[in-house]
Order: structure tokens, then sequence, then C-alpha cells
């Protein structure tokens, strides 16, 4: 039946959505959780700490082989990419988490690492890039492409065709119209309605959403 352990690296909130979805899925038996300070036979969440990042070597060599990186992200990816890029050299798997509530369409893709959270939608033909955040209740229509590094925050709803680059974060409760591109590195603030292009690295929001700076 394979392995039934799962490693959360990183202990934060986002760790505590991720590790209930988890729990739902019913895949998984055992989990552990990575945290930096590494403060061992301590736990959070109800699951003990097992390890620091630099334990995640001997933890793979003990059976740990799937792992998922729970540390969330604000328009600061940087620590999930590294992350990312230290589990796969060391040769963890990150499959993607789906809580059983959501809806994911048929021909839509959901790429290793991704995060999809509960009641959110991911229609037909969307793509999920790697290490993706769909928040809970987001809506994602048909034939999205949603970059590398992406968090898509609660209640928000991308129409069909909407493209976001890598490292975005589109802040809760927004909405963007059809296809619309969010450029990578963009930062775009809650409540925001987005009916045209967003260019890369800019801090955008406002109904209508409109560039403020660039970061």
């Amino acid at each position: 039946m394979g392995n039934k352990r799962m490693l959360l690296v990183g202990g934060g909130g986002h760790c505590r959505s991720v590790l209930d979805c988890l729990r739902r899925m019913g895949t998984y038996e055992t989990f552990g959780i990575i945290d930096q300070e590494g403060v061992l036979h301590s736990s959070r969440f109800g699951v003990p700490i097992v390890g620091s990042d630099a334990d995640l070597p001997e933890l793979l060599a003990g059976g740990w082989t799937s792992a998922v990186i729970a540390l969330g992200s604000i328009g600061n990816p940087e620590r999930r990419h590294a992350l990312f890029a230290r589990l796969k050299t060391i040769g963890f798997s990150l499959p993607p988490v789906v809580d059983p509530s959501a809806l994911i369409g048929y021909e839509a893709i959901v790429k290793e690492g991704a995060f999809i959270g509960k009641n959110a939608v991911v229609n037909a033909g969307a793509q999920i890039g790697c290490c993706a955040i769909i928040n809970t209740g987001a809506i994602v229509e048909h034939d999205c492409t949603i970059g590398k590094f992406v968090h898509v925050s609660p209640g928000c709803t991308l129409c069909g065709g909407v493209a976001v680059g890598e490292n975005a974060h589109v802040g809760a409760g927004s909405v963007v119209r059809q296809q619309v591109q969010i450029g990578r590195n963009c930062l775009i603030g809650a409540g925001s309605v987005v009916v045209s292009s967003i260019p890369d690295g800019a801090e955008a929001y406002g109904n209508p959403c409109k560039v403020v700076k660039y970061l």
C-alpha cells in the first residue's frame, strides 16, 4: 500500500491547514513536523516535531520518503523555493495535497508540491504549478495557468483563461477578469478587482486594480 508517513516541513499557521487536509484525505497514517529550531520530544497541533532541516537526510533514510512544504507565503516565496530544492536534492517525494472537499476538473493538472484547500475549485483544463497554494474557497476557472510558487488566497475568483506568473500572490477575495495576465513576482492586494494585465514585479490593488509600485 506504500508509505503512509508524511513530513510537514514548517510548523506555523499554514502547517495547521495542510495537516487538517492531510488528515481528511486519509492517505497517510503518521505525521511528523520539521521545525527550524528542531525541539525534539515536543509537538505541535498534536503531531511530534521529529527534527530540523538538518535532520532531513537521516529522516529519509529512516523511511520518511514523502514531504510537503507547510510553510506559507505572502509575497516572499524564497524560503519555499529553498526548501523545495533541498527536499528534491535529498530525494523526497512531494505529492500534491488536495482537500477532499476541493473540486478538481477533468483534464486539470495539479503538479507536485501544490496545495489545494477546502472547497477550492480548479476547473477543467486549468494548470496548477509546482508548490502553488490554492487556498480555502478559491475558484480557478477553466484554462487558467497558475505558475510555480503562486499563492491564490482564500475566496479569490480567477475567471477563465487567467495566467498568474511564478511567485505571485493574489490577495484574499480578489477577482480577476477572464484572460487577464498577472506577471511574475506580483503582489495583488486583498479585495482587488483586476480587469487588465499586471506587469512583472508590480504591487497593485484596488477596484479597478492599479499598480502602485514595483517590488
